[in-house]
């Protein structure tokens, strides 16, 4: 299994003034240490699960940029984009330029967008779920289409591209990993076996997550998909607090179901010697697994 880093929170001691040196030190120590990814979430005001709207938040393509900047080796991604946020041919186009400019180390993380009152808050249109699955499965259609030598039009039902034009292409072959969030069984991950190269659960138990990935299963035998070929993530908090022992053990239950990565919101991760600690204590047992 490997261990990615996923950063929901910015409200650190000393405020704006210091979180850009704050979250370099984090990020380069994370890349250092081994980290095998970090993400960011794709919002714009702080989610419910987490805190409060006001909390600070940072927009997530600018913030990967600057963590490209400051780290070497670790995959960067968002957990996850809205589809509403950003015209597919944009979307694409930031993720490629964060691949050129990073090595080659960008995840398309994306899914069908949730959080209403954001939306409504920067006027951005928030359509039914039903119209959010349809432009989620467009915008794939879009990514791998301009992620591929075919640069002509796309013709969709909400996405209408007169060329797919997309230059300097990215690095990662045959193009950035297309991570898809969520656990719905009927269209999400169904969607995971027909476009994503990785699915992401939030794990708020082993049995949860088994269930989700025995749908996934039956989806990639229905669509003539190895199911072998998909990166099974979860995303949930890694708190040292429990105990090291504590955290391996159940990061080791998780694996024993299929998880290959786990994107642990690590709690303290401002201090820095938290992170030295998954170094020393936790890595070496998961990389085992």
């Amino acid at each position: 299994m490997k261990l990615g880093l996923q950063i929901p929170i910015f409200t650190w001691p000393g405020g704006a003034r210091v979180l850009g040196k704050k979250l370099a030190d984090i990020v380069r120590t994370a890349d250092e240490v081994g980290y095998a990814s970090i993400w960011v979430m794709d919002h714009h005001f702080q989610i419910e699960m987490v805190g409060h709207a006001e909390m600070d938040m940072l927009e997530a393509y600018t913030t990967l940029g600057f963590i490209a900047a400051h780290t070497s080796k670790a995959k960067l991604g968002t957990m996850v984009t809205g589809v509403t946020y950003r015209h597919p041919g944009i979307l694409a186009k930031q993720v490629t330029t964060l691949d050129v400019l990073s090595g080659g180390r960008a995840y398309l993380g994306i899914g069908a967008a949730w959080f209403e009152r954001e939306h409504v808050g920067l006027g951005v249109p928030f359509p039914p779920i039903k119209e959010r699955f349809e432009r989620l499965e467009e915008a794939l259609e879009i990514a791998k289409q301009m992620w591929s030598d075919d640069n002509g039009p796309y013709d969709g039902k909400h996405y209408r591209l007169a060329e797919t034009l997309n230059s300097p292409q990215v690095l990662s072959k045959p193009h950035p990993p297309i991570l898809i969030g969520g656990a719905g069984e009927k269209k999400t991950l169904r969607l995971v076996a027909r476009y994503g190269d990785a699915c992401n659960i939030f794990a708020p138990s082993p049995s949860f997550v088994a269930q989700k990935l025995a749908v996934l299963r039956r989806h990639c035998a229905d669509l003539g998909r190895d199911y072998d070929d998909i990166e099974k993530t979860i995303i949930r908090p890694m708190n040292l607090g429990d105990g090291a022992g504590n955290v391996v053990q159940d990061l080791g239950a998780y694996a024993e179901i299929g998880v290959t990565h786990c994107l642990g919101h690590l709690v303290g991760v401002e201090n820095i010697a938290t992170m030295e600690v998954v170094a020393r204590d936790v890595m070496p047992q998961v990389a085992k697994m």
